[in-house]
This record gives C-alpha cells, structure tokens and sequence, in this order.
C-alpha cells in the first residue's frame, strides 16, 4: 500500500507544478549558453583550399577544387570545431541550433563561386632599363656627299 502512496505525492506535485517541456512550436527555442550548434558557411569567401576537410576528425567535410563544390555531411559532424579554427578565410562559423530531423540522411553541399583571376597590371619598366632613343630617331652629323662638289681653299 505504501507504493501507491509515492506515486500519488509525484501525480499531485506535477498537477500543481509548471510543466517540463516547452512549448517548441510556438517559441523559440533557447540554446543552452555553451552549445556548439553547427557549423556553417560563407561561400564567398571561401577559397576552397581544403583545411577544413584535412582537419576534420570523423571527415565529414569533402572538398571538390574541380567541381568548385563544398560538402558536409551534418550526421557525420561532431561538432569538435576544428575546421573552424584552421580556415584561413574565417569562412567557417559554428551557430547555436542543430540539425533539423529527417526522414533521409541527406548531405549538403554549396556550390562555391569561381573568383575570377585577378588581371595583372602592365609591369611597368624602371627608367634606367629603357633603352635611349633608338638609332635611326638620333640625330646624325651628316656626312658628305659623294657627287657635291667639294670646297677648294
């Protein structure tokens, strides 16, 4: 009898008490202050230089230059933040929230603009690598003429 008792003292605390889930739908939700969320993308600035992928853990980040396309594969992703840390570009970030649930795994991929080569400025020559005038501008003494006549003293 006394088992019945313990539940009864749990049923009544919890009708008068304020319920434990909240209400996700309808607010919100509040991520708890250390989180680690996920990780996220700046595809323009990414160059894709591959670091991320090398310093990924499980490898959960895949890297195609050829196709110019950046992977990730949310299920694989432990959220350890080491790609994070070794982007040059800073083009990683972890943001508060997770994974939406699915019915399917599935892998997001970015399509990573191509930057186009920065065009080269005319390198200009230093003065004293110019050559002088050429030859044929220069001046010239001119020299006698064969058939003038010369002048007799």
């Amino acid at each position: 009898m006394g088992q019945y008792f313990t539940f009864a003292k749990t049923a009544i605390k919890n009708l008068f008490s304020k319920p434990a889930t909240t209400s996700y739908p309808f607010e919100p939700a509040v991520y708890p202050e250390r989180s680690r969320g996920h990780v996220e993308i700046d595809v323009d600035l990414c160059i894709l230089c591959g670091m991320c992928m090398r310093s990924c853990p499980p490898g959960a980040i895949e890297v195609k230059r050829a196709d110019s396309v950046w992977t990730i594969n949310r299920f694989d992703c432990v959220q350890c933040g080491y790609c994070v840390e070794k982007c040059p570009k800073k083009c990683l970030s972890i943001v508060p929230g997770y994974q939406e649930p699915g019915a399917e795994k599935y892998i997001c991929e970015f399509k990573v603009p191509v930057k186009p080569a920065p065009a080269k400025p005319a390198a200009a020559k230093p003065a004293a690598a110019k050559p002088a005038a050429p030859a044929a501008e220069a001046p010239k003494a001119e020299a006698p003429k064969a058939d003038a006549p010369k002048a007799e003293a």
